[in-house]
């Protein structure tokens, strides 16, 4: 396979991985450091961002491998993969929904519109569980969102901030 095509095949593919890491590590086991994403921020950092770190290694170590211990050019093309999903997923995640960074960004198209709300939705539960979309560039419709909270009894739902 040309190596485009396998980086292409991985990024795309990493969606799926990054939906199961979310939903089955990170509100699973790996609680006790996501949790601190689903609080509001005190600082320039949370624990949760060693999760970047963690998912940085499989990458880092591909390309090592392909350039340096004789992988083949397939484990550059895979880690160049995961590299560029990881920054899709930087700029889309910490930058225009989190705002890590000031910016004045508004999203206007339908898709952009809809992964923003699915996400806001998402960090609307405060617990482990009840949460709902997982994924970070495709995203169920926010009205199919919005029922299932509904369904659950909005339960986890964290509660409206007090107007002063």
């Amino acid at each position: 396979m040309p190596g485009p095509v396998l980086f292409l095949f991985t990024v795309i593919g990493m969606e799926a991985v990054a939906y199961a890491a979310h939903r089955w590590l990170m509100h699973g086991p790996g609680w006790f450091l996501h949790k601190s994403h689903h609080r509001p921020r005190t600082g320039r950092f949370e624990l949760n961002d060693l999760y970047g770190v963690v998912f940085a290694g499989p990458s880092i170590a591909l390309i090592f491998g392909g350039l340096h211990w004789g992988w083949g050019s397939w484990a550059v093309w895979v880690g160049a993969g995961i590299a560029a999903y990881g920054a899709i997923y930087f700029g889309f995640h910490d930058l225009i929904v989190h705002k890590r960074l000031n910016h004045r960004y508004v999203p206007r198209s339908d898709y952009m519109k809809r992964i923003v709300q699915a996400h806001r939705l998402h960090h609307a539960v405060e617990t482990k569980e009840g949460t709902v979309s997982f994924g970070f560039l495709v995203a169920p419709r926010p009205e199919t969102l919005k029922a299932e909270l509904a369904r659950r009894e909005r339960k986890g739902v964290r509660a409206p901030a007090p107007t002063p």
